[in-house]
């Protein structure tokens, strides 16, 4: 080889001497990129992944009492949920013989961080023992500017006063749930013993819960409302 050709060969080497480093750092650099890449769509995809979270606040209505642990109000309205097509997690914080001050009291942390929707339903059993409908609206009113603080969406059951309490008593607290839901701009079901109350064959045998057949009923009429407020939950974020 001549001496051109052999400055030729050698400047050749000399520069895929100084390119071989380069690319290799290049290629960590991709490496990395790709790794950081990676674990930012698994991230994403694990919070896309997350379910939509409701949590059903409220009393024995809520509860489940005397019905199985697949019988209740939240167990069924998930099932349902999800029988729609609805990735959800529904959470039962219902507490027997619960009322709008307990409620209020337990607010906080019975309502964890990361709900999405909460099922607000209390009063029923101020109304059984004659609390008055002042001291209920106002307990209601202060758990749903607690949620809004948080900024959690309601959806707010309503409950009717029994007509032996008296025309005014009735009256008075009927009205509670609509003002409430006004206030505050959540939705209203009227009233969550919809098509269960007066029907014997839907009720146990105490007359004022519901059996299984009866929580079916009450899922079956409130899912509509429920489907709504998630898809404007999930519009809104």
């Amino acid at each position: 080889m001549g001496k051109g050709g052999q400055n030729s060969a050698y400047r050749q080497y000399n520069v895929l001497g100084h390119m071989g480093p380069c690319r290799m750092a290049f290629k960590h650099r991709l490496a990395a990129a790709f790794v950081l890449f990676l674990g930012i769509c698994g991230a994403i995809s694990s919070a896309r992944a997350e379910p939509f979270t409701i949590v059903g606040f409220g009393d024995s209505l809520m509860a489940g009492f005397g019905l199985g642990p697949d019988e209740g109000f939240t167990r069924k309205l998930e099932a349902a949920l999800r029988a729609k097509g609805h990735d959800v997690t529904v959470a039962n914080a219902g507490v027997s013989g619960d009322t709008s001050s307990g409620g209020l009291s337990r607010l906080d942390w019975s309502v964890p961080d990361g709900t999405q929707l909460v099922i607000l339903e209390l009063g029923a059993n101020d109304m059984l023992r004659g609390v008055s409908p002042d001291i209920t609206q106002k307990n209601l009113d202060a758990m749903l500017a607690k949620l809004k603080q948080r900024n959690i969406a309601v959806l707010l059951a309503g409950m009717r006063a029994a007509p032996n309490l008296g025309a005014d008593y009735q009256n008075g607290f009927d009205a509670i749930f609509p003002k409430l839901a006004e206030k505050h701009g959540v939705t209203l079901y009227p009233f969550f013993l919809d098509g269960v109350a007066g029907e014997p064959a839907m009720q146990l045998e105490d007359g004022l819960h519901p059996n299984a057949k009866g929580v079916d009923r009450m899922v079956e009429r409130i899912l509509p409302d429920v489907e709504k407020a998630i898809a404007v939950v999930k519009g809104n974020s």
